[in-house]
């Protein structure tokens, strides 16, 4: 059977964050609702990785299988129709039979959005910090992110995963006229380590904690040493990237 992935976006406020799960409303619960109705037949779609509770994505592939006989205008069109204003579906690709939206992901990308000033704009997609930080040292702190690393102070404690090294090639704070945003892109995640390396960097900014503290949070592989992670409304994921010939 055919498989296709399907790119679609979200704000995650209503939601208790992608996966399917008793007695909680979730955006792959509602996704697949909305596509089954369209095609008349019960679709089950894998997302390209879990977004906890309030999380946002700008891009989030899935896969599906399907024998459409519908055009993917047609189905973007309809999709769109029926599912609700904070869950858009943006594309739809045919990709080889084989290819799976979280295995065969190659790079993550997120960003976290902090406002330092109070603003109804902003609220429930930035987090609201109005202490003052030092971004430059954040930033030096950041570069000892880069490489294959062992992540387990910025893991969820309660978490089944075989292996706690993750590569990351990008991580770097900026800062607009409104906004601190930081930016990370790595091979893979760990749960919540996204939103504890901000909450620790956070610390480095404001003078808690030195460089050479950050050094030696990762290193112990503790998650207690760490700082707090910072809450999930702020954080987007933004782009999943993968290789050029998984497509048709």
């Amino acid at each position: 059977m055919p498989r296709f992935f399907l790119d679609i976006s979200y704000k995650g406020t209503n939601y208790h964050g992608w996966q399917i799960q008793p007695n909680a409303l979730t955006v792959q619960e509602v996704l697949q609702d909305g596509m089954s109705k369209i095609l008349k037949n019960k679709v089950e779609v894998v997302g390209s990785g879990r977004t906890d509770t309030g999380v946002h994505a700008v891009q989030q592939p899935v896969h599906f299988d399907f024998d459409l006989e519908m055009s993917k205008e047609d189905i973007l069109h309809k999709l769109n129709g029926v599912l609700p204003q904070d869950i858009a579906a943006n594309s739809i690709r045919e990709v080889k039979p084989e290819v799976h939206a979280r295995f065969d992901a190659t790079e993550r990308a997120y960003q976290y959005f902090i406002n330092q000033s109070k603003s109804p704009f902003y609220e429930n997609q930035s987090y609201q910090y109005t202490f003052d930080v030092d971004v430059q040292l954040m930033n030096e702190a950041a570069q000892n992110l880069l490489g294959e690393h062992d992540f387990e102070s910025f893991s969820k404690v309660k978490t089944e995963v075989n292996t706690f090294l993750c590569t990351i090639s990008k991580a770097v704070w900026f800062a607009t006229d409104k906004q601190l945003i930081f930016e990370v892109r790595a091979n893979r995640f760990l749960r919540g380590m996204v939103r504890a390396l901000v909450g620790t960097l956070l610390d480095v900014g404001r003078g808690k904690l030195t460089a050479q503290d950050f050094v030696n949070i990762i290193e112990a592989k503790d998650r207690s040493k760490a700082g707090r992670a910072v809450p999930p409304h702020g954080l987007f994921l933004t782009e999943v990237h993968y290789p050029e010939d998984i497509y048709l």
